[in-house]
């Protein structure tokens, strides 16, 4: 596909591939992201940005300085992580770090806010200050919390952040946008149904768990079905259920757990009251001890209204309006909330190629066709928000 090229941005874009290649050999995951840091910090002084290390342990900003002056300043964020699977994509560059790898192309996401750095810094064509963001432990760390815990939009005042993703399925030059809820709330849950155990040809002696914990999976299922506006969002799934170790022995205990996704600040509040009335149901119904144990993890993901208008003119500008789509939400988490919480902004999805594996498979591997284009949309965001003609 046609694209409008950035002078200069090509050849940056095949330098990172290399960065990006030597960041998927190296995977590290949930605050022990060092080598990321070191090696996202090293690139960025060599570039002449300014750099600060430490928010949220191994997060890095760099500080990208425009031309004349002006007060204004804007986020930019990129994703440092990996997970904890063992890589099976058979690549030349498969992860060195065993049982861990870069199974959400959060490297492709550093060597592409890398390669935009490097071309805003050498340019600098813009009004005001750039932050770019490389934020630890998105997968389930809550990172993005813990660097603004930190100090990272006190230390660095900016009027709006912005974040995007690759996205699996769809073609390389390809960007999906959304405004309102775009990605899920991700709560999760684990629950111990304790009985009386005993001798299995002898149940009427028992308070039996297994059976208790059974019907409670089946009425955690009616929270979405029966109690649930069908035009809601709301996924409620069991994803673990253990109990008994003796084929002729009835359990004491049964634990599960699972998640609670939803894409409404009203579902958010109200399914963890519902799993409780499940609870008590089958607590009475069975005369079992149900003990839930309920953490609120990510919450919805919500894009601004005019910060995504402006996030797909930027984007139609420079890949055509064929390649930009208004998008469905996903159920999927993403902890970029946490700092829309706080700050306007847009976070959007970028094609990964039609061929390519899902995120969080052991084979997947991020496409390095789309750093130019991401590295491209980074670029043409801040010049659009910064420009001379709208300093501060």
């Amino acid at each position: 596909m046609e694209m409008k090229r950035l002078e200069g941005m090509k050849e940056l874009a095949e330098e990172a591939v290399g960065w990006r290649r030597e960041l998927h050999r190296y995977p590290e995951t949930c605050y022990e992201e060092f080598y990321a840091s070191d090696f996202v910090a090293s690139r960025l002084e060599e570039m002449g940005v300014e750099v600060h290390r430490g928010l949220g342990g191994t997060g890095v900003v760099g500080v990208i300085e425009g031309k004349g002056g002006g007060n204004r300043a804007v986020g930019l964020r990129a994703d440092i992580d990996g997970l904890d699977i063992e890589e099976l994509s058979g690549v030349d560059w498969c992860s060195l770090h065993e049982g861990k790898m870069h199974a959400c192309g959060h490297d492709g996401h550093m060597a592409m806010l890398l390669c935009a750095s490097k071309y805003l810094s050498e340019r600098r064509n813009f009004s005001g200050r750039c932050y770019v963001i490389f934020q630890p432990a998105e997968e389930g760390g809550a990172g993005a919390r813990r660097m603004m815990e930190d100090g990272l939009f006190r230390r660095f005042p900016m009027e709006s952040v912005w974040g995007l993703h690759n996205w699996p399925g769809k073609p390389v030059g390809w960007v999906g946008v959304k405004d309102g809820a775009m990605m899920a709330s991700t709560d999760v849950f684990e629950i111990r149904v304790k009985g009386k155990g005993g001798h299995a040809a002898m149940p009427h002696q028992v308070r039996d768990p297994v059976v208790a914990a059974s019907h409670l999976v089946v009425g955690l299922q009616s929270i979405v079905s029966r109690g649930t506006d069908p035009l809601d969002s709301v996924v409620v799934s069991v994803t673990k259920f253990r109990g008994g170790e003796v084929f002729n022995v009835i359990p004491d205990e049964v634990s599960l757990g699972g998640t609670v996704r939803t894409l409404s600040k009203e579902s958010f509040a109200r399914v963890e009251e519902e799993i409780e009335r499940v609870n008590r149901g089958v607590s009475g119904a069975f005369g079992v001890e149900v003990l839930m144990d309920y953490r609120r993890n990510y919450p919805v993901l919500e894009n601004t209204v005019s910060e995504t208008a402006l996030a797909e003119d930027v984007a139609r500008d420079l890949l055509g309006r064929g390649n930009v789509e208004r998008t469905l939400p996903t159920m999927g988490g993403e902890d970029f909330a946490f700092m829309l919480e706080e700050k306007p902004g847009s976070y959007v999805f970028l094609g990964n190629g039609e061929g390519s594996e899902n995120l969080h498979s052991a084979r997947y591997d991020f496409n390095d066709e789309a750093l130019e284009f991401g590295a491209s949309y980074w670029v043409c965001l801040v010049e659009r928000l910064l420009s001379f003609d709208e300093r501060g």
